[in-house]
């Protein structure tokens, strides 16, 4: 079985610095994830990223995501496609130097979406890639859209292309924070269809929009990947604390918020 892992782009980039890095995170990681792999030799890991500070800077520039028609968009397009790469190079080169098999997979280069959802994406290498014992490295990328000519798909979006076509088990989404939060500023152990309403209420400030970034919206899309086969668990979880997420990998209880159906 399959572990997707996604190092979020606000913990690995400082997103109010552009193309800036956070070298002493990726180590920090990239540590954790090689004691997980020598503790667990038969680990098979799937790790994704966002762009942070690398390609959501790009892609607010050019409006990628809404779509691609002018000339200048389609240049900027191309833009947010090498700069999102640029980042997925040095988290790979991050990884390299402490013995991870790292295998580079390039979303753009086969995906096809329709409205931002991706519809086909070449899978074979990635499972031949995890067969072999290696560890394909995807991101968030633009993509070639039947609907928007041209998108961003975000790495959640990949993920859930992939766990539409692996055996995944578990899904790691690693942030700056402990899990999901209520309105105590606890972090809610578990997230499922029956309790979602009232986490949905927590989410949300008076005025009935999200206050949480981008939190309720994470929910809701985890939440429906967690009830498709084939049914993994989601964990929302702080990757800045030491030895967490080599926790997390083995299988350890940790502080964090599980998705489940």
């Amino acid at each position: 079985m399959v572990t997707l892992l996604k190092l979020g782009g606000s913990l690995i980039t400082d997103k109010k610095q552009r193309s800036t890095l956070r070298p002493e995170i990726l180590e920090q990681l990239a540590k954790e994830i090689r004691f997980a792999l020598d503790e667990q030799p038969d680990l098979q890991l799937v790790i994704g990223h966002g762009s942070g500070s690398f390609g959501h800077f790009e892609a607010n520039e050019h409006n990628t995501i809404k779509g691609v028609s002018t000339k200048a968009q389609w240049h900027g397009f191309a833009s947010v496609n090498r700069i999102a790469a640029e980042l997925n190079f040095h988290v790979a080169s991050a990884f390299a130097d402490k013995g991870i098999p790292i295998f580079r997979v390039q979303p753009s280069a086969s995906a096809i979406a329709r409205e931002g959802m991706i519809q086909t994406m070449e899978i074979q290498p990635i499972i031949r890639a995890v067969d072999n014992g290696l560890i394909p490295l995807v991101y968030g990328d633009v993509a070639f859209d039947d609907i928007l000519s041209g998108t961003i798909v975000s790495t959640e979006t990949v993920f859930r292309y992939l766990t539409s076509k692996l055996p995944v088990r578990r899904i790691l989404l690693l942030g700056e924070v402990d899990g999901v939060y209520d309105n105590h500023g606890d972090v809610i152990p578990q997230i499922t269809p029956k309790n979602f309403e009232e986490i949905q209420l927590a989410l949300k400030g008076s005025d009935g929009v999200d206050v949480t970034g981008g939190m309720l919206t994470k929910v809701q899309d985890m939440l429906q990947l967690a009830r498709q086969a084939p049914y993994p668990d989601v964990f929302i979880l702080n990757g800045k604390i030491k030895n967490r997420v080599a926790d997390a990998l083995l299988g350890n209880d940790v502080l964090a918020t599980h998705i489940s159906r």
